[in-house]
């Protein structure tokens, strides 16, 4: 490279600086230096650089930024040092090599080049130069420190290196503890043995992050198992972007891959350069289907979603069976999901049942709908395990669990029988808390003290209970409990909506399942119900992605029923059974209400939605501590067949006939409900 090229290029540099305000937040980052007592061997500055702005000043540079980084980091060290010397910003910067300049890319350029699959093998020696990635954070280890830069003197006190900042050692990524300070240095000028002089050595934050292919979860799913092989990556995190990224969240990373050497091994790892949360595209489309059923059903503002949920599903049970676990669950998928401002709707699920092994097939089948689902084995581990990080640094590297794996999304726990007391309680405690606590020993990992760590659990939980398996509960002969079998009533309440799948009709549904499944074997792929309305899967999942995306707000009528009847069930049930209902009941009703109002793709929470979730709730309730003085059927939500027209109109009509019920029972019970529900 000739000095003249290298000379334009610094021009470039400072051009592109001035330009973007790069100058003027240097100044403002060397006030934090102007401390007399603050004397370190190397000062560090964040530059951020926009390539696609830098190939406008200069195309040469703009390539340099992204094809040699470190080319490129070194120009802009040399220009940044010049306008410290110049402008007197830092006196106690003596040398160029006590500017640590870090440039952070603001994006690169959307080529296949610049980007890099996860899933792609091998991955072997290439350039030095910074690509974009995305994945999944299965495991990250706890904040430690490196060595951002060292001082070191010449033992030869007849040398000029014997004082003053000649050798300056800076970590460069991809470069270990042992390449940054060590005692084997040799001086430049006399060949003497360098010594490292300790009270100028500049200390950094350290976080290693393991990154996966999103994909990697369909191995976790209900589905079939994938052919593609998934492997982690270990991202480099320092300083300031250490903690920025959580496990269990999708981002977007730049970074630089290196090879770090660590005899004998060669590890492949990336230096993080930034880090972005990133959130997959799924299509939010309704197709033609359900456009023409929504438009069919523009009467009622029930028969949309009861047809929706009546025929989903039919690869796993008939048409008309277990509608209120369907409706459930298609609840369950839209309502969970993180809002703008990053709080978290979920709503969990515990189905009581004899026949597990059918709810459990559909069950699995609505977790593949989910945009993120996990199915947790009772064997594996269900919220984080710790392990020793092995690239050197001793500390705890913390791995995801199924339910940390399933953030944002769905984990399906299964059968609870499968569980010992001890899993039993720890679910209970997440349920209740929201949040999952670790214990780190110190000792152990090379730490002085203890730690606890607390993690949130964002995503909701499916669950099966075995009806049949007893559970000697003394109040189970009161008017409406169910048997809950394995699953103590805390845990049932912690759950929130508890669902029960009865034989409703006996003999009759044994039969529709058999010859379901019997017709499904003799032939399979050929349409059982042609006469039905035709919902693909694929249908489902752009209806459910597209009703989860729908910001929806309470209309006043939707408010007083939801209120009224939260305060009339707390005074009747507080009374006569001593259950307290807590303000979970009204989160619950909330989200039951929206998710309704989603499905049915409005925007505004009507009364009838508000019906749906009184009667759901209300059920969950009574089959946990018995019936109230709003006595419903149990099947109060699906009270008839639905195979034809008649049938809807007759759920329409006791829907209505319900809506009053429960108007009355707030208007006896509810304190001061008569202000604003009249007794017509």
């Amino acid at each position: 490279m000739k000095m003249a090229d290298n000379l334009s290029l610094k021009e470039s540099v400072l051009f592109y600086l001035d330009r973007s305000g790069g100058l003027q937040k240097l100044t403002e980052d060397c006030k934090q230096f102007s401390d007399p007592q603050h004397n370190e061997a190397v000062y560090r500055f964040c530059i951020s650089v926009n390539p696609s702005d830098v190939i406008e000043v200069d195309p040469v540079l703009g390539d340099c930024v992204l094809h040699d980084p470190l080319r490129a980091t070194a120009l802009f060290q040399s220009v940044c040092f010049l306008a410290v010397k110049t402008l007197s910003l830092v006196e106690k910067i003596q040398t160029e090599s006590q500017v640590n300049v870090i440039l952070k890319l603001t994006h690169l350029p959307p080529f296949p080049e610049y980007m890099l699959d996860l899933c792609i093998f091998p991955r072997e020696y290439g350039p030095m130069r910074p690509v974009s990635m995305e994945g999944l954070v299965i495991a990250m280890t706890r904040v430690t420190k490196y060595t951002q830069g060292a001082r070191f003197l010449c033992i030869n006190d007849d040398c000029p290196s014997s004082t003053g900042f000649h050798h300056i050692r800076v970590h460069a990524p991809g470069a270990t503890e042992s390449a940054t300070v060590r005692n084997d240095f040799s001086c430049m000028t006399c060949n003497s043995q360098l010594k490292e002089d300790v009270k100028f050595r500049v200390l950094g934050d350290k976080q290693l992050v393991e990154l996966i292919h999103v994909k990697a979860l369909d191995v976790l799913n209900a589905h079939q198992q994938s052919k593609h092989r998934y492997q982690s990556v270990t991202l480099f995190l320092r300083d300031e972007l250490c903690n920025s990224m959580r496990i269990g969240r999708l981002y977007r990373v730049l970074g630089i891959p290196v090879h770090v050497h660590q005899w004998p091994n060669i590890t492949w790892s990336v230096e993080a350069n930034s880090v972005r949360l990133w959130e997959p595209e799924y299509p939010h489309k309704v197709s033609v289907s359900f456009q023409e059923l929504l438009k069919a059903t523009a009467s009622s503002p029930w028969r949309f979603p009861a047809i929706v949920a009546h025929y989903f599903g039919l690869d796993m049970a008939p048409p008309g069976l277990y509608n209120t676990l369907k409706l459930c669950l298609l609840l369950s998928l839209v309502q969970t999901r993180a809002d703008a401002k990053d709080t978290f709707h979920y709503l969990d699920l515990l189905v009581v049942t004899t026949d597990t092994l059918i709810l459990d097939r559909l069950m699995a089948y609505s977790l593949g709908l989910a945009c993120r689902g996990v199915r947790h084995q009772a064997s594996g581990e269900m919220f984080a395990s710790l392990s020793r990080d092995e690239h050197g640094a001793g500390t705890a590297n913390i791995h995801a669990g199924s339910a940390l794996l399933a953030t944002g999304g769905i984990c399906m726990l299964g059968d609870l029988g499968f569980y010992k007391k001890d899993r039993l309680d720890s679910i209970q405690s997440v349920l209740e808390g929201r949040t999952m606590s670790m214990f780190i020993p110190g000792k152990k990992y090379g730490e002085d003290a203890d730690q606890q760590l607390s993690f949130p659990i964002q995503c909701s939980f499916w669950a099966l209970t075995d009806s049949s398996q007893r559970s000697g509960r003394a109040d189970c002969g009161v008017l409406g409990i169910a048997e809950m079998g394995p699953v103590p009533i805390q845990l049932a309440d912690a759950f929130g909506l508890v669902i029960q799948c009865r034989d409703t009709v006996g003999e009759q549904t044994l039969l529709a399942q058999t010859v379901h499944t019997l017709q499904q074997a003799v032939q399979p792929g050929k349409p059982l119900y042609p006469s039905c309305w035709g919902f693909s899967s694929q249908d489902y999942q752009e209806l459910l992605a597209h009703a989860q995306s729908l910001h929806v707000e309470l209309s006043p009528g939707a408010e007083k029923i939801i209120h009224g009847y939260y305060m009339a069930s707390r005074r009747v049930r507080t009374q006569s059974q001593g259950v307290k209902m807590s303000m979970a009941s009204i989160k619950l009703l909330i989200s039951l209400a929206e998710a309704h109002c989603k499905l049915c793709l409005r925007t505004r929470v009507l009364e009838e939605d508000a019906v749906i979730a009184v009667l759901l709730c209300e059920n969950s309730v009574t089959l946990k501590h018995g019936a109230s003085a709003l006595v419903i059927p149990p099947d109060a939500v699906f009270p008839c067949d639905l195979n034809d027209v008649e049938g809807l109109h007759r759920r329409d009509t006791t829907l209505d006939e319900l809506h009053q019920n429960i108007l009355r029972f707030i208007y006896t019970y509810a304190p001061g409900a008569d202000t604003y529900i009249t007794e017509e």
